[in-house]
């Protein structure tokens, strides 16, 4: 199956690149292209693609205005949204993340690398470097949710569990075999904790987990947590 991506950069020549570099393998084709967030916003709403690989500094409306756009609202759409940026520490990497982004990539990546992510977050994965989880630990640290504390409490232990593990980039299978559940039993909670705390799909089950404390830094092999 064709993975279809949009491109939002606001430099022509950096869009030629990346639709050169994306369409190699030839399992990704690009099906338009936007300089601004505006456009960007248009052409997902016009093309309905897998992906959208979009910068954040762009004129006008940015990338996170444009990811907001996209993804929230009552325009619902199935695509998803890559942030591309040079600014992997930048505070703008985790409010796009909160606005429903579902990967985060530094220009420098490699090409193959590029390419894989928007084939796993196609998938419904959630991808991020190094540098944007850093971030996303950073700002959840020094600004921590004011309801942090009772956030989860709609979740039973189980769910708190499941987001948690989700909180450590964990998909369904490995969920399971950690868990010692079925993967549909996985996928169920994870459905069931994002209709409990709206969240719109797994990235922002990242951000939750990060903010209310159920994922703790340089502990990504703790034993899962329950109700305290």
């Amino acid at each position: 199956m064709t993975v279809r991506v949009v491109l939002a950069d606001d430099q022509e020549l950096v869009r030629t690149g990346l639709r050169v570099l994306l369409e190699r393998d030839g399992d990704i084709t690009v099906v338009a292209e936007a300089s601004d967030g505006a456009g960007a916003v248009r052409a997902t709403r016009e093309h309905v693609p897998d992906v959208v690989l979009m910068d954040l500094r762009m004129p006008g409306m940015d990338g996170v205005a444009a990811t907001r756009s996209i993804l929230g609202g009552t325009a619902r759409t199935a695509s998803r949204v890559v942030v591309l940026t040079t600014y992997e520490l930048d505070d703008l990497v985790v409010d796009s993340m909160r606005a429903g982004a579902s990967g985060f990539l530094g220009k420098n990546t490699s090409p193959a690398a590029l390419r894989d992510a928007v084939r796993v977050v196609s998938g419904g994965g959630v991808l991020l470097s190094g540098p944007a989880a850093r971030a996303l630990v950073d700002r959840c640290r020094d600004r921590p949710a004011p309801d942090a504390g009772t956030r989860l409490d709609v979740l039973t232990d189980r769910e708190r569990q499941v987001v948690a593990e989700v909180g450590r980039g964990r998909g369904n299978e490995e969920i399971a075999h950690r868990l010692r559940m079925r993967p549909a039993t996985a996928k169920t909670h994870v459905n069931r904790a994002m209709a409990k705390l709206g969240a719109r799909d797994r990235a922002q089950l990242v951000v939750l987990a990060y903010e209310t404390g159920l994922v703790v830094p340089g502990h990504a092999d703790q034993p899962p947590p329950g109700r305290t």
